[in-house]
């Protein structure tokens, strides 16, 4: 925050600005700017202009975290003078490039940038905001890779991405590191702060933010809907294939894969620092501080699960919920009819997966339940092996988890519950071709952002409906409004909206997605 005493220089030197270099818009630091320059908190920046929005990317909201502040809550970024660039895209948190021995081309340690997306026209009153949190397994992604145009201008609202650092940088932990686990969720809220300081001269509303997500995003959304530092920072959220419940049991995710749940004991993380440090010849954390950022971000799949037991997450999330000591604030959620389709095709063998395949690794994730399961899922049901395996996994894995979450919710909250069920969604990530994908995990993304591959016409007019129905969330708490099917609220029978270019429908999910036969798994 700027030193009190600087406040009246900064007013003066709008003025200067307005007067001497053609700024227009620019009055305080709260007054909102339909400009290309706007002021933030800690100096002006300069954005791009567009046809029908505005864009500023790269703005940073908290220091490096280099140095000896790595595995440190993010401090303060520093004020600059003049008119700070904000039309590049910032560095990525690091992670590993294609290759697995090399960074990600364009990531660095001095990540702690975010974007903001707003329409072109000014605000009658202060838009609604969305802060959005990417996904990609808490080791992965970057918030630049995620245009928040289409949102912005086709439902009137801000857009706010928010960068945050990642596996062995983000969520390490070490003994006597009492925030072991959550550097990546301490970024997560200092970008929310941020919002709460400076988006009203962007157009937004402080008062009304929405946080949504998807994936690790979509976790980390119920990370801060469990988090007593976060309340009040946002009054609604959208969860998008993460769920608080979500877990695998071995082999799910992908071929081979250990079980996994999402949420670790501060002290379990904090040992596993201790073995990585001893790994690589260290006995402290100031050795560690000074390891190579190559070798630490190559362990960083050790370190992809949210501590608790630390002051940002006192209580594991499912517990939460479980005890109703959760943010009370509307919760839109749900999942792609087929997530696993992202993953099926690494279970294929010489590029197949056929009925003998399909046993194997029944027997393998379930053990003396895989006939069951079998019974469950006939091969005969389903189009191919490879699709009863997606479908069976999707359940197990995301949906059903979902569903026991959106009961826990609902019990204190308005719960929205959506299953996105576009078979012929667009490949948007590069899955094989020929691959029959389904609604695979993350394709709803493209129907809310722009990712760049074209939408048929029922998908536009699909994906028309979805911005309508998250931008009304976002304002109101309810996604209805005028144009849009009605979506039920979350109830009993398990209503759940489906959304699919065929038209509007709804589903009981828990009998659509076998969660009963689900529910008796020991």
């Amino acid at each position: 925050m700027p030193k009190k005493g600087i406040r009246c220089t900064a007013v003066s030197l709008t003025a200067v600005l307005a007067a001497t270099l053609g700024f227009v818009g620019l009055s305080s630091a709260t007054a909102e700017s339909t400009g290309d320059v706007v002021r933030t908190d800690n100096g002006f920046v300069r954005g791009t202009l567009g046809s029908e929005s505005r864009t500023f990317t790269g703005i940073p909201f908290a220091a490096p975290p280099t140095g000896d502040r790595r595995w440190q809550p993010p401090q303060p970024a520093e004020s600059w003078t003049g008119v700070r660039d904000a039309t590049e895209r910032p560095a990525a948190c690091p992670q590993i490039g294609p290759t697995g021995d090399e960074l990600m081309p364009g990531s660095s340690e001095d990540c702690l940038y975010l974007n903001v997306t707003t329409p072109r026209t000014p605000a009658a009153r202060p838009k609604p905001v969305m802060v959005w949190l990417h996904g990609g397994g808490f080791y992965a992604g970057a918030a630049a890779d995620y245009d928040g145009s289409r949102l912005a201008v086709e439902g009137d609202v801000i857009v706010v991405t928010v960068a945050y650092r990642l596996g062995t940088i983000g969520f390490f932990g070490y003994p006597g590191l009492p925030d072991s686990g959550t550097y990546g969720l301490a970024d997560q809220q200092a970008g929310l702060r941020w919002v709460r300081d400076n988006i009203r001269a962007f157009g937004g509303d402080p008062h009304n933010v929405t946080v949504f997500g998807e994936s690790a995003g979509a976790l980390s959304t119920c990370a801060l809907l469990a988090s007593p530092a976060a309340k009040g920072m946002f009054g609604r959220a959208v969860v998008e294939s993460g769920a608080c419940d979500t877990n695998f049991p071995a082999n799910l995710n992908y071929p081979d894969s250990a079980p996994n749940q999402w949420w670790e004991p501060r002290d379990e993380i904090a040992d596993e620092g201790r073995s990585l440090a001893v790994k690589l010849g260290c006995a402290d954390l100031d050795c560690m501080r000074k390891v190579d950022l190559l070798t630490l971000v190559k362990a960083s799949k050790e370190f992809s699960q949210v501590g608790y037991g630390t002051p940002l997450l006192p209580t594991d999330p499912r517990v939460a919920l479980r005890t109703g000591k959760f943010t009370n604030v509307p919760v839109l959620q749900g999942n792609n009819r087929e997530e696993q389709g992202y993953f099926g095709w690494l279970y294929e063998e010489d590029g197949k997966f056929d009925a003998a395949a399909y046993q194997r690794n029944l027997a393998k994730t379930f053990g003396d339940r895989a006939d069951a399961v079998a019974r469950q899922y006939p091969l005969s049901a389903y189009d191919s092996p490879l699709r009863a395996w997606n479908v069976l996994t999707s359940d197990r894995g995301w949906i059903c988890p979902a569903l026991t979450s959106n009961r826990l919710l609902a019990q204190k909250v308005p719960v929205y519950s959506y299953s996105f069920a576009d078979h012929t969604v667009p490949n948007f990530v590069g899955l094989p071709d020929g691959y029959d994908h389904g609604a695979y995990h993350g394709s709803e993304m493209g129907y809310l952002f722009d990712f760049g591959a074209p939408l048929n016409p029922q998908q536009s007019e699909l994906s028309r409906q979805m911005v309508g129905y998250w931008t009304n969330f976002a304002r109101t708490g309810n996604p209805n409004g005028p144009g849009l099917p009605q979506w039920p609220r979350f109830a009993d029978g398990d209503t759940t909206r489906v959304l699919q270019p065929a038209g509007a429908t709804q589903i009981d999910l828990g009998q659509d997605h076998h969660c009963g036969f689900w529910s008796q798994e020991s």
